[in-house]
């Protein structure tokens, strides 16, 4: 009888751990590694321009702020009513004003500095991933800093260090589900 009291723990531990291994594998296998040098040209500019952008938005902020930013990037290249690559987003500008301000007062870029290579491999990451990431901001397509209030009418989604992420109102505002998934060329 002890026997097969053991030889079911046994069984019983092994469905178990194989479960366990089941979901890690269908939440982390389908996320790429992609180096910058493995990408086409096209892919590199596509990369540069928003490693450039988190640079400049959240370049002091977490990992997790830097992402946030390249989502709601990416969300917008996914919403018919923007442009259709990262590069045109991040430059757009709308009556004059650039959309993301970095962009119109053209600060200094440190290639060679610690923020930059993080803002690059959160590029990276978030480029090759996107349709497989959870988007920390909710379907945001807009954001701005904690300490200024363009007392804006949309809906507010999350905050996430020192920004406050915001969509428009209504339930199936999700820019991962606006639009069909456009491949961008790795």
């Amino acid at each position: 009888m002890r026997v097969y009291r053991n030889i079911f723990l046994i069984i019983l531990m092994m469905i178990t751990v194989t479960a366990a291994a089941v979901n890690y594998g269908d939440q982390y296998t389908r996320l790429f590694d992609v180096k910058y040098t493995d990408l086409t040209k096209d892919a590199k500019k596509q990369v540069d321009c928003l490693a450039e952008n988190i640079y400049h938005e959240a370049g002091s902020e977490s990992e997790q702020g830097k992402v946030a930013v390249a989502m709601v990037t990416l969300n917008r290249v996914q919403d018919p009513r923007y442009p259709k690559d990262i590069c045109s987003v991040v430059k757009q500008k709308v009556n004059y004003t650039c959309q993301f301000s970095w962009f119109c007062s053209a600060p200094k870029l440190n290639r060679n500095s610690e923020t930059f290579n993080d803002s690059m491999q959160v590029a990276l990451h978030v480029y090759a991933n996107y349709e497989n990431l959870k988007d920390i901001t909710k379907g945001a397509l807009y954001y701005h800093a904690d300490y200024v209030n363009p007392n804006w009418k949309l809906q507010k989604t999350t905050v996430i260090g020192r920004h406050i992420f915001y969509k428009e109102g209504g339930k199936n505002n999700d820019a991962k589900t606006k639009s069909t998934t456009q491949g961008r060329p790795i």
